[in-house]
């Protein structure tokens, strides 16, 4: 099953257990928040349209945690007068695991954890370092295979050394270059 939700002025394709980036919503990391404003359904039953919203359909999501985005680069230039001004601004977002739909008839709830781990402590143990405060990960992921060794480039042939023989190396002389063109005298007009 999955619904077309609106927040923040945008419409989200959602189904349950997706990880959703929205703009900021109010709440603290593990809240629950439910989104009324539900456009469209779509599940075994077929889909339903809303006209605007579907009455009495709900999603459920879980607030994982609230950061800030990606920065933003604000840079305005006045042609051949100087003046030159560089801002940045990274928007506030809050990150959500969908866990579950209701309406038209249906339900649809996740069975998995919810992680509220946030992009720092994701990263930290995406390199296989701990945070300070959880306990050392030991056997969650494993780990990588050891790269194979690479070979070493092939060696040259060591130069062949000439066979002792009665003749000698034959040399070749050095080509001749062709003499210039002289061009032509220009006639004299009278």
């Amino acid at each position: 099953m999955y619904a077309v939700i609106k927040t923040g002025g945008k419409q989200y394709r959602v189904q349950p257990g997706d990880v959703l980036v929205v703009e900021k919503l109010d709440g603290d990391a593990g809240s629950d928040v439910s989104f009324g404003e539900v456009l469209m359904l779509g599940g075994d039953k077929g889909i339903t349209v809303g006209a605007p919203l579907i009455d009495g359909a709900t999603v459920a999501a879980t607030l994982i945690e609230t950061r800030k985005g990606e920065k933003v680069k604000i840079f305005k230039k006045i042609r051949r007068q100087g003046y030159r001004r560089t801002r940045g601004h990274r928007q506030m977002e809050s990150v959500l695991r969908i866990t579950g739909i209701e309406g038209a008839g249906e339900k649809a709830k996740w069975d998995g954890e919810t992680s509220l781990m946030t992009k720092a402590e994701m990263n930290l143990r995406a390199r296989g370092l701990a945070s300070r405060d959880a306990a050392p990960a030991q056997d969650e992921a494993p780990k990588a295979k050891a790269a194979p060794a690479k070979k070493a480039p092939a060696k040259k042939a060591a130069p062949k050394a000439e066979a002792a023989t009665d003749e000698a190396p034959k040399s070749k002389a050095p080509a001749k270059k062709a003499p210039a063109k002289k061009a032509a005298p220009k006639a004299d007009k009278e």
